[in-house]
């Protein structure tokens, strides 16, 4: 068996040549992001609220650390390139009821789980987090520790908005102990900006990053996307280039995923405006090129950190991590979602609320769990799930190796590796003994490979984003 180091294979610099013909065959293959396994349109009705209650009530608390994520689905103005669940609102009426429903969730699940569950992640995403009030803020924070052991040195993360971040909120989220802001740039040429309606000028940036720091935030993370209107492979240079002058920590490089006949507002995007298959892969490797030039380590898929972040340590370790929010440092296998469209997860299985508001508050409302739909695991699913993880994280995995953690025979997918023939011709994978490998030149592919051990992926195919 090969020993390929899982560390070379994914910290290499993303600057092989572009293999323009790969890239065109397998143009238009749909396959998912593997933020979980299965994935998300594999969940179904068979888990509701009843079985959630159930999972919850079987926690070991003495075992498990815990994660929560806090979904507010609320913005300003809707930017038409946005795959998220949100809703656009003028008055903080709405937010401020949405609030009290919010609350009222993370009472009900603390309440049902047995004894305090200890928690080392919070990260509360949207939609627009900070467009809650200061003091409404703050008080969820409190909250959150009052009902679950926040350890002192939990990472407390929050996507932030520039354009309507204010002083006051970012003194409100140090207060809170907020040390991890993730800020939404995309792009900063003006041209790419009025074209998804988002007019965010640099010095915006800018300002909410001097209070930010102001206010002890230090750790930041910057949003960049390719594949917008407009965008070229000049301009979305210029773009990293501005955003490393701002010091991030990490850097998330998104490609837009155009599904007008999902999220109606993208119809108002230019598709002559959207570059092609091979014209995307430029921008991307453009982007990375800036960045793996200014030391920053590429991270699996799509992200880049500095050398001594805890993203590329732990991946140098080969401890990285992906769950819902992308690559991550957490790897508790309890996460717990609150709000409309969240999605958690727990050792029996996946869990989402309720996606439209009025369904998620009239069952919170009713004291009941507004669990929408959701998944149980089986074994086969926790190993393919590792396999995936690994993959998506190392860009090479022991296949042998995880299948004997899993107490099955290292052989189990010997055939599984043979029907791979057709992606080690096209060098989209080299597969030695039992380890497969993605080669550098295709690591914008690598959904490719993992979707070789995904057995769901025949009845969900048309859910999910381009493989390039």
């Amino acid at each position: 068996m090969n020993a390929i180091s899982p560390v070379a294979c994914a910290t290499a610099a993303p600057t092989a040549p572009l293999n323009a013909a790969l890239l065109a065959k397998y143009d238009g293959l749909r396959v998912p992001r593997y933020t979980s396994y299965p994935t998300a349109p594999h969940f179904t009705a068979a888990v509701g609220a009843e079985r959630y209650a159930g999972w919850l009530a079987e926690l070991d608390t003495a075992a498990h650390t815990g994660s929560l994520y806090l979904h507010v689905p609320f913005c300003a103005k809707m930017c038409w390139y946005c795959g998220c669940h949100t809703k656009i609102v003028a008055r903080y009426a709405p937010i401020a009821e949405y609030l009290g429903h919010l609350r009222r969730e993370i009472g009900m699940v603390a309440d049902r789980i047995p004894g305090r569950l200890r928690v080392r992640h919070i990260h509360f995403g949207g939609g627009t987090p900070t467009m809650m009030a200061p003091d409404d803020f703050e008080s969820l924070i409190a909250l959150l520790r009052e009902r679950y052991d926040v350890t002192p040195d939990a990472e407390i993360a929050v996507e932030i908005d520039p354009r309507t971040l204010t002083r006051a909120m970012a003194e409100a989220l140090g207060r809170a102990g907020v040390n991890r802001a993730s800020l939404g740039v995309q792009d900063f040429d003006a041209a790419v900006q009025a074209a998804i309606n988002r007019i965010q000028p640099q010095e915006q940036t800018e300002q909410a990053l001097e209070w930010l720091r102001a206010n002890g935030i230090r750790h930041i993370n910057l949003d960049l996307m390719y594949g917008l209107p407009n965008q070229s492979v000049e301009s979305v240079a210029r773009s990293a280039e501005i955003a490393l002058t701002m010091a991030p920590d990490r850097l998330s490089v998104f490609g837009y995923a155009h599904v007008p006949w999902m999220k109606t507002h993208q119809k108002k995007i230019d598709e002559s405006a959207l570059a092609g298959t091979l014209g995307r892969w430029e921008q991307f490797a453009s982007i990375a090129a800036v960045l793996t030039d200014a030391g920053f380590q590429p991270i699996g898929l799509d992200h880049f950190a500095r050398p001594d972040d805890e993203l590329a340590v732990q991946q140098s370790e080969g401890r990285l991590s992906r769950n819902f929010q992308g690559y991550t440092t957490d790897d508790a296998e309890v996460l717990l979602g609150f709000g409309a469209s969240s999605i958690g997860a727990l050792p029996q299985g996946y869990v989402q609320n309720a996606v439209p508001f009025d369904q998620y508050a009239q069952a919170v409302e009713a004291g009941r769990f507004p669990t929408g739909k959701g998944l149980t695991l089986t074994a086969d699913d926790r190993l393919r799930r590792d396999l995936i993880v690994r993959l998506m994280c190392d860009l090479s995995v022991d296949v042998g190796a995880v299948a004997e953690a899993h107490g099955l025979a290292a052989g189990i997918f010997d055939a599984d590796l043979e029907a791979m023939a057709d992606l080690v011709a096209d060098g989209v994978a080299v597969v030695e003994g039992r380890r497969v490998h993605v080669p550098e030149p295709a690591r914008p592919l690598m959904r490719i490979v993992a979707a070789r051990f995904d057995t769901y992926l025949s009845t969900g195919a048309g859910k999910h984003s381009r493989a390039v």
